[in-house]
């Protein structure tokens, strides 16, 4: 495209300004791909090649593809660059909704549940947040919630889960306002987990990367959990340690996976 902005492109950014401070940001093809499949309300998208990232949809996504041609404007690269604050190798950005808190609240607390609530007890990193909010979807977990101060709808985290927040509730909680359901939290010092059965209904706790679980969390666990792990390994990387989880829970619970 040339420098010069067509009419849909100028409406385009007219509206990504006006909704950028209260909206999630989806960073690239990916992330809009799964934000669109999962329902996600979109209000504006842009791309700096309309015909490449319609045909990467027919490629890789053709559920998504006429949705996607709906969305588009096509932007001069210099204008995507001045939307997003890191440009994405595919030159494709959105603006989302973000899910109605008390819709997330609702679906993280109805019980019976068919699939557990992961918790990251206070993480520190980001981008690891992020991974296992894309892990919990892949497993089909109820949702994932995050204690502490990161917020897990923070745009670094949402990169990480490539959309993904939009397909499981994802929200941020005390320990006191856990959803409902037994505490199996992951430690060292607990149980070796090829020895359990987690049930569905199960409420899985991670401990952040540098401190693990928090007292409070500790607390709260009705069982610690521990990981099989080779003698002087110190502990696995957070992501790796929920998908070890959930795929223990896939094999031994009463879910579909």
């Amino acid at each position: 495209m040339t420098d010069a902005a067509t009419g849909p492109a100028i409406a385009a950014v007219t509206d990504w300004h006006r909704l950028a401070g209260t909206s999630v940001l989806l960073d690239g093809f990916h992330a809009l791909k799964h934000a669109v499949r999962f329902g996600a309300r979109i209000p504006v998208a842009v791309t700096t090649d309309r015909r490449a990232t319609l045909d990467l949809a027919a490629e890789l996504a053709p559920d998504v593809r006429d949705a996607l041609d709906a969305l588009l404007a096509e932007v001069p690269e210099t204008t995507y660059t001045s939307l997003v604050p890191r440009a994405h190798p595919t030159g494709v950005a959105a603006l989302a909704v973000r899910p109605a808190r008390g819709a997330n609240l609702e679906a993280l607390a109805r019980m019976p549940r068919g699939a557990p609530v992961v918790v990251l007890d206070d993480p520190r990193n980001l981008g690891n947040a992020g991974a296992v909010i894309r892990l919990a979807a892949g497993f089909g977990a109820t949702g994932v919630v995050t204690t502490g101060t990161v917020d897990p709808w923070h745009p670094t985290v949402v990169r990480g889960g490539a959309g993904l927040h939009f397909a499981t509730a994802v929200e941020r909680l005390t320990v006191a306002e856990l959803p409902p359901g037994p505490v199996f939290a992951l430690d060292p010092e607990g149980e070796d987990i090829r020895g359990l059965k987690l049930p569905d209904d199960a409420v899985l706790a991670f401990g952040s990367e540098r401190s693990g679980l928090s007292p409070a969390l500790r607390a709260r666990a009705d069982r610690l959990v521990s990981l099989p792990m080779r003698p002087q390994v110190s502990s696995y990387n957070l992501a790796t340690s929920v998908a070890m989880t959930l795929y223990h829970w896939s094999v031994t619970g009463n879910g579909t996976f």
